[in-house]
């Protein structure tokens, strides 16, 4: 904005503007704009906090898988290791085909539990 000298026609329809705007917004004349500037502004936040509790409800859900995923190889997996051990203990020997089949069950279900685990640590980083 340019500077106008003080007394010339110019800076005092300058002057006479920035009242009426000033008198304007005193007097509420641009209320309806404003009002629709709040409902606009408000309609963001709302929506805002709704993307925000959608992924807290996400991030609930992945916490609960996660806990499932670790129940299901405590329940799963752990009676399998024991018997493994007891196995190697008692016996000592796996040649048996029970034994091995077993043996082979455990490190594929321990593989695929692994690669879950990591795709998921990687999809969260991304």
């Amino acid at each position: 904005m340019r500077v106008q000298p003080a007394g010339t026609a110019d800076h005092l329809r300058t002057v006479m503007h920035r009242d009426r705007e000033t008198i304007g917004a005193l007097a509420g004349v641009k209320a309806d704009h404003e009002r629709s500037v709040a409902q606009k502004t408000r309609r963001v936040v709302m929506a805002s906090l709704g993307v925000m509790q959608e992924q807290k409800a996400g991030r609930k859900r992945i916490r609960a898988l996660a806990l499932a995923a670790i129940l299901i190889v405590f329940f799963v997996v752990g009676p399998t290791v024991w018997w493994i051990a007891d196995t190697l203990i008692d016996e000592e020997h796996l040649a048996g085909l029970v034994p091995q089949i077993c043996i082979w069950s455990f490190l594929l279900i321990s593989a695929l539990l692994g690669c879950a685990l990591l795709a998921g640590w990687l999809r969260r980083r991304s």
